[in-house]
């Protein structure tokens, strides 16, 4: 055996540690191993674990591929293939000119229908799709052997037969060779997908609710809520509002979101007693439950992705309840199914969960609504009773004023006897309180509209509170009870209306005369602290 020889062998066998270089060039038999075997052997060195991935890299044919047989890889790259079998983080490498690809368990639900072909062959091969974006980082890596870093990188991957909106934590770290080059680029990646996409339809649930707790009507909620449903277009392509009336025959479409007018998409009112209509509303009305809506290009052609140029393919129809009659609905939503990602059980909630919270904003309308209509029900009723007592008061005084003016006269008239008198008197007195009671009820009858001035004006108000007391005295202490009047006076004088004062000092003496059957009646006027 040439000493050539002896040393190629050396380098397979001291990667396998089994003997020193003089060992090898004076016992080697050529006869006696393959360099199959050998490759074999290193290969279970190399590739250590009972993960799945350390099994498919031992089983690899590794001549096939630019990297050569695995006797020839250096050091560093089976250091890091190392580290990566052994991690249960997502880990890639990319190795070499071809960037060829070498990953862990940790690392195949981010390839999807790629694995395991994706193992060994070139990253421009395995991620075509997105390569004008990671070769660009990848080769910078190779080329100035700085680190690169990527926060929720938005990456739109095929990887289960569709173009799908996918995000990605990552960083590419360089990998330097035993020479102080770079021979590969080391990746840690988390994909974010789920997050930032729960947290984008978090988002918007949390605006429906907020921007439609306002709004005073089930015409204003619905504009709204569309509004809000615009703003999302990566999740909501387009949407169509109807609501259901006259008594659930036809639905009216009173909202679209990315959709064209007068289109076989978007008819303005759909009769939901037919058997078949486009989006199959009459049998969502019918069974309460949620349809989809297929092969939308094909049945109505075109209709918007939302965020992506590529036309959304199908679509989800959803009932909306009616408040507190899950057999009646308020109404039907139409929603586009992103063509960038797949309708799971998330996607599917958090449509219901829009559908919801139009139902609850639709109800909080009507219930506003119906609310006002009754408070001007009810005002119309308040309008109607004031003006009738505005009225029955102008009736009754007139006949009152013409009662009072002849017992004045007649009373005037010196030539009366005792008894005549008396009655006459007593007449005359409740005539006068009763003609009060009319002026009272029309007083609140201006209240009531409104149309009552206050006349304000400089009183000495002790003077005048004092006086209208006495009015009561005679009465107070026939009943055998006392008047006790302490209105000292005040050091100015005080602006009020003196017939709106006179009328509350007599009601409360009034009624303190009315309920009170012993002892004494007190009225007191103090000026206050702070005037």
């Amino acid at each position: 055996m040439t000493e050539n020889q002896g040393g190629k062998l050396y380098d397979i066998f001291s990667a396998l540690g089994w003997m020193d270089r003089a060992d090898v060039i004076n016992s080697f038999d050529p006869e006696s191993i393959t360099v199959t075997q050998m490759n074999a052997d290193i290969s279970e060195t190399i590739f250590v674990g009972d993960s799945e991935m350390a099994g498919l890299m031992r089983s690899h044919d590794w001549s096939q591929t630019p990297l050569g047989d695995v006797c020839a890889w250096t050091s560093s790259l089976k250091t890091a293939v190392s580290i990566c079998l052994n991690s249960r983080f997502p880990m890639v490498i990319w190795w070499g000119e071809d960037l060829v690809l070498l990953y862990n368990d940790a690392w195949q639900p981010i390839l999807g229908t790629k694995h395991p072909k994706a193992l060994g062959r070139p990253g421009r091969e395995v991620w075509s799709e997105i390569w004008d974006i990671i070769g660009m980082q990848l080769h910078s890596v190779l080329e100035t052997a700085q680190a690169t870093w990527s926060d929720d990188m938005l990456l739109l991957v095929d990887r289960y037969g569709y173009t799908e909106e996918a995000y990605f934590t990552y960083s590419y770290s360089p990998i330097f060779l035993e020479t102080g080059k770079v021979g590969g680029a080391f990746t840690a990646v988390t994909e974010t997908t789920r997050r930032v996409i729960g947290e984008r339809r978090l988002s918007t649930l949390r605006e429906l609710a907020a921007n439609t707790v306002e709004a005073k009507s089930v015409e204003e909620t619905c504009r709204i809520a569309s509004a809000t449903l615009a703003d999302n277009p990566y999740d909501i392509p387009f949407a169509l509002l109807y609501l259901v009336e006259m008594n659930g025959t036809f639905a009216r479409l009173v909202q679209r979101v990315r959709v064209e007018a007068d289109t076989v998409a978007s008819s303005e009112q759909v009769g939901l007693m037919q058997d078949q209509d486009c989006w199959n509303l009459a049998q969502v009305k019918n069974t309460g439950e949620a349809e989809i809506i297929d092969e939308l290009d094909r049945q109505l052609g075109a209709l918007s992705g939302g965020a992506w140029e590529e036309p959304s393919r199908s679509a989800i129809v959803l009932p909306i309840a009616q408040a507190g009659q899950k057999e009646q609905l308020a109404g039907l939503l139409v929603l586009g199914i992103s063509p960038r990602q797949g309708f799971d059980d998330k996607y599917r909630g958090f449509f219901d969960l829009v559908a919801n919270n139009v139902a609850t904003a639709i109800a909080n309308a009507q219930a506003y609504e119906e609310e006002r209509k009754r408070a001007e029900s009810l005002a119309e009723l308040d309008r109607a009773k004031t003006i009738f007592f505005n009225n029955i008061s102008h009736e009754f005084r007139t006949p009152l004023t013409l009662m009072l003016n002849p017992l004045e006269d007649i009373l005037a008239n010196t030539g009366l006897s005792q008894g005549d008198r008396q009655q006459l008197e007593i007449a005359y007195r409740n005539s006068q309180r009763l003609l009060k009671l009319v002026n009272t009820l029309l007083d609140f009858s201006r209240i009531e509209a409104g149309r009552v001035q206050a006349i304000y004006e400089p009183t000495n108000l002790a003077t005048l509170t004092a006086d209208l007391a006495g009015v009561f005295r005679s009465a107070i202490e026939r009943a055998g009870m006392r008047l006790q009047v302490d209105c000292p006076p005040l050091p100015e004088l005080v602006y009020v209306d003196r017939e709106m004062w006179e009328k509350i000092i007599l009601n409360l003496l009034s009624n303190a005369f009315k309920f009170t059957f012993g002892g004494e009646i007190g009225v007191s006027l103090r000026w206050g602290q702070g005037r």
